[in-house]
């Protein structure tokens, strides 16, 4: 809805029976400019606003500040029930933004809005929103937060034995614990810019480490960045359990000039320069033990050879590499420079050279005069390399100001409120229960954490739904499905949708979804996608096959990982494993995935009870409607060890039509512990036996 001609002007012009002056004239013909631009107004710009209620007494003011040349903004609002009124709203000088009162307001009124406003000679319009008067209001902001007890922050004047101290405590604390991988323990260690050396950090569950600085070379570590084999209580024989780590934006001299990274998934390692070598495996791979299972890294550049080892899978995105040695099953890369040729299946690599679409993730710095802000990398279009190779990354910096920083004890309504009120949300490291879903409705929201903050939906409530909006930023969040069942965890759009965000799209980083292990969750859907081009970059869903709760068929029930209905959705990064049905639904047209890591469920207990009828579930299922969509290097693996007598009759499912295609796939069966009749469709032999050997599909059709 536009601002109507009544309403246009914010109250009646009284003007003289026998004359109308030039400049009335001038302003009406204004207006009618103004109104026909909103009639056709453009979705609002992400970097563009923000927007709020302040209520005093009995009058609220809406309010709209805006960043960019603006000279006219519109209101659209309701209270409670009433209809819409439309008004241009009055710019206050002395709070240097936009207002329109609403008198006589007390608690417990709703009041909807929107607004429509110009950027230039365009008109844009925002997404509605919703504020109630008396709600839940968070505190007032800072550039310098409290980030609270679970971050540490260090500048070049602590003691390397001071840091050394925390990063010890942190690890050793969790050394073979036999309750570390499923504890409340949270860890976020961050650096200011500058050097540092003698830094020793192993790095186990639940902990990050990160520079401050706006570029990865402004904070310079010597020593290690550490994860291995031989640490965690039950798996010290291999890696294939070291989830829920990262490190991010720094550079890094790797003492004896090699640093190990031997993680399994949910394990980033993004915007790093490491000035030597890089080794994926642990350090007792070989002879039947020291296995890894997969991992990411994006935006950074490593000088030397990088080893895979032992790591069964691995994706590579955007950066700059010395060499690459090594590969067993799965090694994918798009966009990286100095990077191997595709050759799959011997070796193992599939390479695009660009990605065709990317954003990378937001993160924290800290400025000259010792402010905090959030930087927001610009979309790439068939990028190459790392951002910040050839210089400083393009995007957009927000001061912390612009962020309501959450902590654990945050109710659900002051998250809601910090939103309503146009407000970025940054969670803190820790467990959050959520009474309600969080409600993302403006366009541009940025939503971060640091340090693995946990959102535990109570009640079966859904935990975050995304508007149908363009440019929302979803980064760094564990969902942890709770007791009672809920629908879905994350979801883009409430329902599908014809509105086009390729030129700013909506995205998903680094974020993990569980279902059990901590408790016994349930949830039927992990995330959901209705709205059109979003970037799913990096997740990974997981319905757990072990805990420090009991986990089974009938325990942490869950039906599908990741279901795609939007159009051109694209997937950099996707690691869903042992949900109960089809573990990917790709509904949407034009979908794409660049990497692909799955385990079916372990515990099947009969094949009737997996699937009546049918044999079993694929791992990824293509929408029959479908005809476009193409994926590139997806590899699905069986494991049925509560009976291995499981059969599935494929891993892919897909329409037979020329605009699916599928590009080096494979399947395994761990230690013939169950039958993958065929790779895709009836494409594919059997990977069954012993011998844990792939088969391997090239090209399909």
């Amino acid at each position: 809805m536009h601002a109507s001609m009544a309403n246009l002007g914010g109250g009646a012009m009284r003007r003289s029976p026998r004359a109308t002056p030039t400049w009335s004239l001038a302003w009406v013909w204004l207006s009618i400019c103004a109104l026909l631009l909103g009639s056709f107004a453009l979705p609002a710009r992400a970097a563009d606003y923000t927007d709020g209620v302040a209520v005093s007494g009995s009058t609220a003011t809406i309010w709209f500040k805006s960043n960019v040349a603006t000279t006219w903004v519109d209101a659209h609002y309701s209270v409670n029930s009433g209809g819409q009124l439309n008004v241009r709203m009055t710019y206050s000088s002395a709070n240097a933004r936009w207002e329109q009162a609403v008198n006589g307001v007390a608690s417990g009124t709703v009041l909807r809005f929107n607004f429509t406003y110009n950027n230039g000679n365009p008109a844009y319009d925002t997404p509605q929103e919703t504020y109630t008067v008396g709600g839940t209001t968070p505190p007032p902001t800072s550039d310098t937060p409290d980030f609270g007890a679970n971050v540490s922050i260090f500048d070049t004047a602590t003691s390397i034995a001071t840091i050394q101290s925390k990063l010890d405590a942190a690890f050793n604390g969790q050394l073979l614990s036999p309750t570390a991988q499923f504890g409340s323990q949270r860890h976020a260690f961050l650096f200011k810019p500058g050097s540092y050396n003698g830094v020793y950090a192993n790095l186990g569950f639940y902990t990050a480490i990160a520079g401050l600085g706006q570029n990865p070379d402004d904070v310079t570590l010597s020593g290690t960045v550490n994860v291995d084999s031989g640490w965690n209580y039950g798996d010290q024989g291999n890696a294939t359990q070291n989830f829920w780590r990262s490190a991010e934006n720094l550079a890094l001299i790797p003492n004896g000039g090699t640093n190990r990274w031997a993680v399994s998934q949910a394990a980033p390692m993004r915007r790093l320069h490491i000035l030597g070598n890089l080794v994926l495996g642990p350090s007792n791979q070989g002879n039947g033990q020291g296995y890894a299972s997969g991992g990411y890294i994006a935006d950074t550049k490593v000088d030397g050879l990088i080893a895979s080892g032992s790591q069964q899978q691995w994706y590579t995105r955007d950066s700059n590499l010395g060499n690459w040695y090594d590969g067993v099953w799965n090694m994918v890369f798009s966009g990286v420079v100095g990077g191997p040729a595709t050759s799959f299946p011997s070796p193992p690599y599939t390479a695009l050279a660009t990605t065709p679409v990317s954003r990378d993730k937001p993160y924290l710095y800290v400025d000259s005069a010792g402010k905090y802000r959030v930087f927001v990398p610009s979309t790439r279009t068939n990028a190459s390399g790392a951002s910040w190779a050839n210089g400083a990354s393009a995007g957009t910096s927000i001061p912390m100001s612009q962020f309501y920083v959450a902590k654990p004890t945050d109710s659900t309504a002051t998250l809601n409120a910090a939103l309503a009120q146009g407000l970025n949300l940054f969670f803190t490291p820790g467990t959050y229960h959520l009474s309600d879903t969080i409600r993302v409705t403006r366009a541009g929201t940025v939503v971060l954490g640091i340090g693995f903050p946990t959102l535990v939906p109570d009640n079966g409530v859904n935990a975050m739904l995304v508007s149908d909006v363009d440019g929302v930023s979803i980064a760094g969040l564990l969902f942890d499905a709770g007791t009672v069942n809920s629908n879905a965890l994350l979801s883009f759009g409430d329902t599908t949708s014809v509105v086009s965000h390729a030129g700013n799209p909506s995205s998903v980083q680094d974020v993990y979804f569980r279902i059990g292990g901590a408790v016994a969750g349930k949830a039927t859907n992990s995330l959901v996608v209705n709205s059109n081009n979003v970037i799913i970059d990096h997740i990974w869903a997981w319905r757990a096959d072990h805990g420090s709760q009991p986990t089974g068929w009938t325990i942490n029930t869950a039906d599908t990982g990741v279901l795609v209905n939007g159009n051109n959705v694209l997937a950099t990064g996707l690691f869903v494993e042992h949900y109960q049905k089809f573990n990917v639904v790709w509904n949407g047209q034009g979908g794409r995935t660049i990497f692909f890591q799955n385990e079916m469920p372990y515990d099947p207990p009969s094949q009737a009870a997996w699937r009546a009828d049918a044999i079993g579930y694929a791992a990824y299922k293509v929408g029959d409607s479908v005809t476009t969509h193409e994926a590139w290097g997806v590899g699905s693996y069986c494991y049925f060890n509560v009976n291995p007598s499981i059969h599935a009759a494929h891993a892919f499912e897909v329409p037979a039509v020329a605009g699916v295609r599928f590009h080096s796939a494979l399947t395994v069966s761990l230690g013939g512990v169950g039958v993958i009749d065929h790779v895709i469709n009836n494409t594919g032999g059997a990977a069954q036996g012993t011998a844990t050997v792939p088969v391997n599909v090239i090209n399909f059709p």
